[in-house]
């Protein structure tokens, strides 16, 4: 293995604590016979517990081996990997030849037998992990992105005749997907701050989508030709969704993600304590060849609060622009983000004409800079009973129609008013209760 592995060009920076580096070192010290015999066989226990360990948050399964080397490729950021995701693989790039190098050893490596080193310190661990079962698992245990695409890329690989077919399976997969952190995840939030800032993926993002919200549905259309547009490389705009609380504001975005991902959409939440790093997080995505939504949800500054200062400066572009391929989308209950006082506008001219100060001058013109701004307002309470009726029809509610409005008037009441969310809640609790009785 170790001796497969040393010849890798392109894909030899997986680090040195990596598996694969761990497990070629410790069968280096097997043939060299270096390390005693039990050493190497808790040495290989370690490693084996490590691929466990990934292959339960990822949800791999069958053969852990090949997922594992697989979820390696899939991840190395390279010269080679990050051209495809650009701009593809070129045919008559020399570079090719150093990556069908790579991949007729990865093809060795999915291939290795292990029966030597495990007959001779007399386990089996290699065997087990290499057909493995999984528990049955919810979706919830595991990242479903990174799932799905390591499972079938790995598949692809082991019934590939040669490095050739495999170069062309792992280039298709870049220029699709991309390599590393976003061409496995669609959504990230921030860790760290400054030097240490990472965007650290989020397992399980929020799988709505734009039927899920019933009603609103020009607001909805504003949206997604606004996406649908970045996506395909157009001109865009920032974009504000303001109004009443559990409307569907945050739900709208989230479908975006959804409906688009395959487009090459990604969403990075952030929040507001956050927002002095909003241009290290911009620095580390502008070169990709992916389109990131930075998602701030409910947005509001009070009055001695100045965070909105850096969200500005960081909308209108200093003497670096924005990037291409950057927008931002946030929520508010406030359709002027920021708390504005009376003391604000106290200074008077003629005709009592009241002329906004410079102060709130500023604090509003925050909210100019969003290109579109979107209104979800409170539904009327006949678009209320609508949004039930949807709701408990997609559900299989048994409860008839004109006791389900009379439950549902008083539900909103003491539940928060009308909105989309006291409905769904309402739905919630109906259908909780038939199925009770």
């Amino acid at each position: 293995m170790y001796r497969e592995v040393s010849k890798l060009i392109l894909y030899r920076d997986m680090g040195q604590d990596s598996v694969l580096s761990s497990l070629c070192a410790l069968f280096e010290a097997f043939d060299k016979k270096e390390k005693d015999e039990n050493e190497i066989i808790s040495g290989i226990y370690g490693q084996i517990k490590r691929i466990l360990d990934i292959s339960t948050d990822y949800g791999f399964d069958k053969n852990l081996w090949h997922n594992y080397l697989t979820f390696e490729i899939l991840n190395n950021e390279n010269s080679f990997s990050l051209t495809c995701e650009g701009v593809g693989a070129h045919e008559d790039g020399s570079v090719n030849e150093f990556a069908k190098n790579d991949f007729r050893i990865f093809k060795n490596l999915f291939d290795f037998d292990f029966s030597k080193i495990e007959n001779a310190l007399k386990i089996n661990c290699f065997s087990t992990i290499t057909h493995y079962h999984a528990i049955s698992k919810t979706q919830k245990l595991y990242n479903r992105d990174v799932s799905e695409a390591v499972r079938q890329v790995s598949e692809k690989i082991e019934n590939a005749k040669d490095e050739n077919e495999i170069f062309d399976i792992v280039c298709d997969f870049y220029k699709r997907r991309g390599v590393g952190l976003f061409g496995i995840n669609r959504a990230f939030r921030i860790s760290g701050s400054g030097k240490t800032l990472e965007l650290v993926p989020i397992n399980n993002a929020d799988s709505v989508r734009f039927s899920d919200l019933v009603g609103y549905e020009k607001q909805k259309q504003e949206l997604k030709l606004n996406t649908e547009s970045f996506c395909r490389g157009g001109r865009a705009n920032n974009v504000l969704l303001y109004g009443d609380s559990g409307t569907g504001k945050s739900t709208s975005v989230k479908a975006l993600l959804n409906e688009y991902y395959d487009m090459g959409l990604r969403m990075i939440e952030i929040y507001k304590y956050q927002f002095r790093d909003l241009s290290n997080v911009i620095a580390k995505v502008k070169k990709r060849n992916h389109k990131f939504i930075i998602f701030i949800d409910d947005l509001s500054f009070e009055e001695d609060e100045v965070e909105y200062k850096f969200l500005k400066a960081v909308i209108e572009g200093g003497v670096e622009s924005r990037p291409d391929n950057v927008l931002i989308y946030a929520t508010s209950n406030r359709r002027h983000l920021i708390k504005e006082t009376w003391s604000d506008r106290n200074d008077m001219e003629y005709n009592d004409e009241i002329h906004r100060s410079d102060t709130v001058e500023e604090k509003l013109s925050l909210s100019s800079r969003f290109g579109i701004t979107i209104n979800y307002s409170i539904p009327k309470r006949e678009e209320f009973f609508e949004i039930v009726s949807t709701l408990s029809e997609r559900e299989g509610i048994k409860t008839e129609k004109e006791q389900l409005f009379a439950e549902a008037a008083r539900w909103e009441l003491r539940h928060g008013g009308l909105s989309g969310r006291c409905a769904r809640q309402f739905v919630d609790y109906i259908k909780s209760r038939e199925k009770n009785i």
